[in-house]
């Protein structure tokens, strides 16, 4: 019978293909992989896609999609490398890390002399009275793992007022002179869902915790519109050249605005789908999502975004119990969840769908709660497709509301709640990469029992729930290769350590998350996420076969080409214009 259909697709593609007029561009002698069916342990491969008008309108073999040829038609010779779907990067701060890149960046340091080193450089190169921003400094990977204080930065900084945010944005380090711009004193109170850390003497440390950054960033020079768009332009040059055509994308509105501009000069490489402040007031977040038209596929406004919590690393994170390694701290919810709820109630009654960043298992049940309430009292009318979780099970479309609200990160769950992500219809956006990082101290942070419903990826897609992958670029590398590699080993990059392997996903259920399950969580999976006809052509050319290589090699792939639109956006070696 397969074989039957088969015969029948090329038929038909065959017999279409000579009424049909001639592709802009056809793809041919590849290994491509137009999609993945969780019901089939072999996904469909082709050879050959035709793409016309920024679509794929034909798929299967060389000879037969050679006949869609004209003579403007561009071929490509793949070489019989594989072609996927275009990663969709369900969670990335493009803007943000632009600004990194353009500021003082201590990624990755290795101890605080090499964070005081880069910044005593920065500081000799700055402008007098000049802020020094920037940030990526991570304590857990130093040999002390203390953080820093305001007197390890004034020693290096020469009067500068400095303000360094950490690698997961949720902590900052200011030195003195910054405290002072920002009448930061003994006196100073914390604000709701932040702290500003104080010593015996009830002096600022330097360390400035959650909302309490606010006290500060109000008090720095924003960018210059050509520094923001330099560093947008860097950060999109990023991702094309690590296979991501599409970013979920939570930046400033002003760097909105840049990516506006781009478009309009034709040079935005990647789609956008940018992330509106849950904060803001209904009439704003109403004026900004009709600023731009809101079909425009390359971009435009989709979900509102709040934060619940903050991180592990930071042990901001709300937890239901007290941090093992910290037993007098369970963390800062930025909420009351009767306010949360009100707040989640207004934005759906005005038709907004919803993402919460929640890490702690604390901060995921605040988050469920606010959706039950918002779906109770502004009931959406359920989405009447055929769906499946990345396990193959089907979603029940009872409980599957058209809201499709999203809890990002979802990192520590209660056992219970698994079963309310899909009783509500709420999409788990996670980032495999963030456990590359986090293995080395979560479980002294939760202890045993709590670490087994970490990352648990498998534990979502037993229970039905839609699996939606990012990175949080650029708190992680944007390159998904980290995270695929992660997902199908739960095992550090050296190989050494692994945590939980029982959460651990087949390729194909990465792969799934990383491209369909992330376009659902945008309302675009009849668009993206496949190389079928009438959807885009977007996709990516690799120099291994993923599916078939050994794990480790994953992390060495390397990306040949990227096509957003019909489009080469990226070329491995070829100097971008």
């Amino acid at each position: 019978m397969k074989t039957f259909l088969l015969f029948c697709s090329v038929f038909v593609a065959a017999a279409s293909a000579q009424t049909s007029p001639p592709a802009d561009a056809i793809y041919f002698h590849g290994n491509i992989l137009t999609g993945v069916d969780l019901e089939s342990a072999d996904p469909e491969r082709v050879s050959a896609i035709a793409v016309r008008g920024g679509l794929i309108v034909a798929s299967g073999a060389d000879g037969d999609l050679k006949k869609l040829q004209g003579p403007s038609t561009k071929m490509f010779d793949l070489g019989g490398a594989l072609v996927i779907p275009g990663f969709n990067d369900a969670h990335a701060h493009l803007g943000p890390a632009g600004q990194i890149k353009l500021s003082v960046d201590v990624t990755g340091v290795k101890s605080l002399a090499e964070m005081q080193a880069r910044i005593r450089a920065a500081a000799q190169a700055a402008a007098p009275v000049a802020w020094l921003t920037g940030g990526g400094w991570d304590h857990t990977l130093w040999p002390s793992k203390t953080l820093p204080t305001k007197a390890d930065l004034d020693t290096v900084t020469d009067g500068h007022p400095a303000f360094l945010v950490r690698v997961d944005g949720h902590i900052a380090i200011a030195n003195s002179a910054a405290l002072a711009a920002a009448g930061i004193t003994k006196t100073t109170p914390d604000p709701q869902g932040g702290k500003i850390d104080r010593d015996a003497s009830g002096e600022a440390t330097g360390i400035i915790r959650e909302t309490a950054q606010a006290l500060i960033d109000k008090h720095i020079p924003p960018p210059t519109p050509a520094l923001r768009r330099r560093g947008i332009e860097l950060a999109l040059a990023d991702a094309v050249e690590h296979g991501v055509t599409s970013v979920q994308d939570n930046s400033d509105w002003e760097d909105f605005l840049v990516y506006e501009q781009l478009e309009k000069e034709g040079k935005l490489p990647a789609r956008i789908s940018e992330w509106l402040p849950f904060n803001a007031s209904v009439d704003l977040l109403k004026q900004h999502r009709t600023y731009h038209p809101a079909d425009d596929p390359m971009l435009h406004t989709t979900m509102l975004k709040g934060f619940m919590d903050g991180s592990l690393g930071s042990r901001t994170a709300a937890l239901n119990a007290p941090y093992s390694d910290d037993p007098g701290n369970s963390g800062i919810p930025r909420y009351q969840q009767a306010n949360l709820n009100q707040m989640a109630i207004e934005r759906a009654q005005a038709g907004f769908q919803m993402g919460f960043h929640a890490i702690g298992d604390r901060a995921v049940s605040m988050a469920l709660d606010a959706f039950a309430a918002a779906q109770q009292a502004a009931p959406m009318k359920a989405d009447m497709q055929t769906l499946r979780a990345p396990n193959g099970r089907k979603i029940i479309h009872a409980t599957l509301t058209g809201s499709r609200n999203r809890i990002e990160h979802s990192q520590v769950v209660d056992p219970g709640d698994f079963t309310r992500y899909r009783q509500l219809g709420v999409i788990a956006s996670m980032q495999p990469n963030h456990l590359l990082t986090d293995m080395n101290w979560a479980e002294q942070r939760l202890g045993p029992e709590r670490a087994k419903s970490a990352y648990a990826w498998k534990s979502f897609l037993d229970a039905g729930v839609m699996l939606a992958f990012g990175t949080d670029y650029p708190v992680e590398p944007i390159t998904p290769f980290r995270g695929v590699y992660c997902a199908v080993t739960r095992m550090n990059e050296a190989g050494t350590q692994t945590y939980h392997p029982e959460e651990k996903l087949t390729i194909w259920q990465t792969i799934y998350a990383y491209t369909q399950g992330s376009a659902y969580a945008e309302f675009t999976e009849s668009k993206k996420g496949k190389l079928a006809n009438g959807y885009f052509a977007d996709f990516v050319v690799l120099d291994r076969d993923i599916t078939a290589v050994a794990p480790p090699e994953i992390l060495k792939t390397q990306v040949l080409r990227t096509v957003v639109n019909g489009q080469t956006v990226y070329q491995a070696g070829v100097k971008a214009r």
